[in-house]
């Protein structure tokens, strides 16, 4: 058996779960959110808790299995708690400032970068005196939020060398020592 799949899901109060045909949705205080799953895996919702089941185990449908319980899992705890996640960008001048939606980002190019975020996703960019600029995003879509953060870091990735760039709250980059001289 898959040791993540058989796991049952507890619903939080204030969350709703309603699975129509191959359609699950999660309702909750932080929002609303879909997901298709594969017709051949049965989402059982009875008395608070959510059950995925798998009609044979066969290998496909073992990994579709757990990944279809982490997915209603995620998508529970995002309606009920949300997701965080912070960047931090370390770099002389590198700056950060959000108006609504659109994220505009100083990096050490030659010209400032605009992004427009989706609407799902929460943003603010903060900076303080002797500290990195934060950006800090909030969402109920884990999917989402991982997706834009990546999309973020890859405009300036961590440099080895001094640790220049944007990178996670907390994240450790791999330093590498410079060249040496000749003695």
């Amino acid at each position: 058996m898959s040791r993540i799949g058989i796991l049952p899901i507890n619903i939080p109060s204030g969350v709703s779960v309603t699975v129509k045909e191959n359609v699950v949705t999660v309702k909750g205080p932080k929002g609303e959110l879909h997901q298709e799953i594969n017709p051949d895996i049965t989402v059982e919702v009875s008395e608070g808790t959510i059950k995925v089941k798998r009609p044979s185990d066969e290998k496909k449908y073992k990994a579709l299995h757990g990944l279809y319980r982490s997915l209603i899992n995620n998508m529970v705890v995002g309606v009920s708690q949300g997701y965080r996640k912070q960047l931090e960008l370390v770099g002389v001048g590198y700056r950060a400032q959000n108006n609504g939606q659109v994220l505009e980002l100083s990096l050490g190019y030659s010209h400032p970068i605009h992004i427009q975020l989706p609407k799902e996703i929460k943003v603010e960019a903060k900076t303080d005196r002797k500290s990195n600029p934060l950006i800090t995003l909030e969402s109920a879509d884990k999917q989402l939020l991982g997706q834009v953060c990546a999309k973020l870091r890859s405009l300036r990735k961590p440099e080895p060398y001094k640790g220049k760039g944007i990178r996670f709250v907390g994240e450790q980059i791999r330093r590498k020592a410079g060249k040496s001289a000749k003695v």
